[in-house]
């Protein structure tokens, strides 16, 4: 608790550093000097301008704005331009192995994407209203696609084989199953990966995330086992019915969850698995809150709750969606039941189970 100006003076300014930092590991992912710094060997902050096409006096700043902040290693050279700045391989794993479960390069993007639409929230915020999932662009699609990757990639798999009654509804011959707000498409690849005999359709309404799932089918070979189909979740493909379906950390996304809950509920075989992987918040408000819910309150406040108020009517579910909403949600639809699959330490995320 922030009981005196001096505490709350000192946490206010490492939040302000913190902030800058993140905007320059942004330009140093973007500008490509963290990947050539890991692919290249150290350099100069010459050497590694003219590696990647910048200018030297800005790359100099950063590489010591970063060697201050204890990322990059330096020489202790006298002349800034004989100073030669190496990327370990512990931070270099974080910004840039797309396949390790550390990888947070991509949440960078996810704060620029705000930060860029800060007028547009501060009116939302002023009027109601909200700012589209499409109006924050490519930073926040890609983002929120790369950060799920490796854990989809590699752990999504294991994770559903752990619950026995789940793995056998996925592995029977030629199931069919749901992927609700697909978005870039690793969790559709990571089920069809994981269960071989299984077509998986992925439905989403944002067009460019649908392209990026696409390509990434086609990369993995995966082209004749998924499809990707642009619309909402009140409007389910059919008519076929599915042997299960998923909604990956997006239910609290959705302006009308009730009615999506509804439409995957009659989508979906009697029986069939209803699986909701959203973010592992405590069940009740506390304050001071966990540092998960503080995380996802950012998200919320400058992402997920303007993307759900962009369309009305709308339930303005927002990042934090406790137990109790979801449960309410899931019985107004239909649903008996709402119980917590036992998966654990997956990223922040908590897997439930709705029949």
């Amino acid at each position: 608790m922030m009981t005196s100006a001096e505490a709350y003076a000192e946490r206010l300014f490492g939040a302000s550093l913190s902030t800058y930092e993140t905007f320059s590991t942004y330009v140093g992912l973007t500008l490509g000097w963290f990947a050539a710094l890991a692919d290249d060997g150290p350099a100069t902050s010459t050497e590694l301008a003219a590696r990647t096409g910048t200018q030297e006096r800005y790359c100099r700043e950063f590489c010591e704005f970063q060697a201050s902040l204890g990322v990059l290693t330096v020489d202790d050279a006298s002349d800034p331009l004989r100073r030669v700045f190496a990327l370990p391989a512990g931070p270099a794993e974080v910004l840039l192995d797309v396949q390790s479960l550390n990888y947070l390069g991509p949440l960078t993007r996810m704060a620029v994407a705000a930060g860029r639409r800060i007028d547009d929230l501060l009116s939302a915020y002023r009027g109601g209203g909200g700012v589209s999932w499409e109006a924050f662009g490519d930073d926040a699609r890609e983002s929120q696609a790369e950060l799920n990757r490796p854990w989809f990639t590699r752990a999504l798999g294991p994770a559903l084989a752990s619950v026995p009654d789940l793995h056998a509804d996925l592995s029977r011959p030629g199931a069919r199953i749901l992927d609700l707000g697909c978005g870039g498409g690793w969790s559709t690849l990571a089920l069809a990966t994981a269960y071989p005999d299984a077509t998986v359709i992925g439905i989403d309404v944002d067009a460019p995330s649908l392209q990026l799932a696409r390509a990434a089918a086609a990369a993995a070979g995966l082209g004749d086992r998924v499809d990707f189909v642009l619309t909402g979740g009140e409007d389910v493909p059919g008519p076929e019915p599915y042997d299960a379906a998923f909604a990956f950390e997006c239910l609290h996304d959705l302006p009308r969850p009730v009615e999506v809950l509804a439409a995957v509920r009659a989508a979906v075989r009697p029986g069939g698995p209803v699986v909701i992987m959203d973010e592992a918040v405590a069940d009740e408000f506390a304050a001071p809150g966990s540092e998960v819910d503080r995380c996802m309150y950012g998200f919320s406040l400058f992402i997920c709750l303007p993307d759900g108020m962009a369309s009305t009517p709308s339930a303005g579910t927002g990042t934090v969606m406790r137990r109790p909403v979801l449960t309410d949600y899931a019985m107004r639809a239909g649903f008996a039941e709402v119980s917590v699959l036992p998966i654990e330490d997956f990223s922040f995320f908590r897997f439930y189970r709705l029949s």
